[in-house]
């Protein structure tokens, strides 16, 4: 399989590296909008974004991923295309566990050593980081992000576009609202409302986000 990746930052990077782990794919392009026009190479080509409208439908066994961390950008970008959802690939580690049961969506990173247990369903555009375990019946967003060393213990909810910060705990039948940001190391007990930061053991509010705050890169 040949996959256009979108984005040439710092975790572009850890997605060669995962598209590496999977002997059947190899990186054909880098779509980022600093390249302002086509610039190819031996063995993959430069180009701005929106390029990939007009290479996407000629090319054979294609399939993108938007290898950018901040999840409002993912989103973003995904809604800018208008390609179909199927035109995006989900990527997973061979050192990841993932049960037969669980669901994940298109568009999905999961990360080395990270698991994934059974009847999770986990959204499109998300990221399963390093080492991050999401226990059964948990239901986890689109565009979220799971940070490394975080557990999200038993039918957890965690809505569109949240971040749970690095080795944060969640611990069972928690919400976690749209938008919202779980500091690192956290432990989270109580349910969280959309567009806030929490921090802390246990987790409290810190600050109500503005949507500003998503749209750096």
């Amino acid at each position: 399989m040949n996959v256009a990746i979108i984005g040439r930052g710092g975790h572009s990077k850890v997605i060669e590296d995962l598209i590496a782990s999977n002997e059947n794919m190899k990186i054909i392009g880098y779509f980022d909008d600093k390249y302002r026009s086509l610039k190819l190479h031996d063995d993959y080509c430069l180009a701005p974004i929106d390029y990939l409208k007009d290479i996407f439908h000629m090319q054979e066994d294609l399939k993108i991923i938007i290898a950018i961390g901040n999840n409002r950008v993912r989103k973003q970008i995904f809604e800018r295309l208008h390609l179909p959802l199927e035109s995006f690939a989900t990527i997973i580690h061979p050192s990841a566990c993932v049960s037969p049961s669980a669901t994940i969506g298109c568009g999905t990173v999961v990360m080395p050593r990270a698991v994934i247990n059974a009847d999770s369903v986990i959204g499109i555009h998300a990221i399963i980081n390093t080492g991050a375990i999401i226990e059964h019946d948990n239901h986890i967003g689109d565009y979220v992000h799971i940070s490394p060393n975080s557990t999200l213990t038993g039918m957890v909810k965690v809505y569109e576009g949240a971040h749970v910060g690095s080795a944060s705990v969640v611990i069972p039948k928690v919400e976690i609202g749209q938008w919202s940001v779980i500091g690192a190391g956290s432990t989270v007990i109580h349910s969280l409302p959309s567009k806030v930061m929490a921090v802390g053991l246990p987790a409290r509010t810190k600050k109500i986000l503005e949507w500003s705050e998503y749209n750096e890169k």
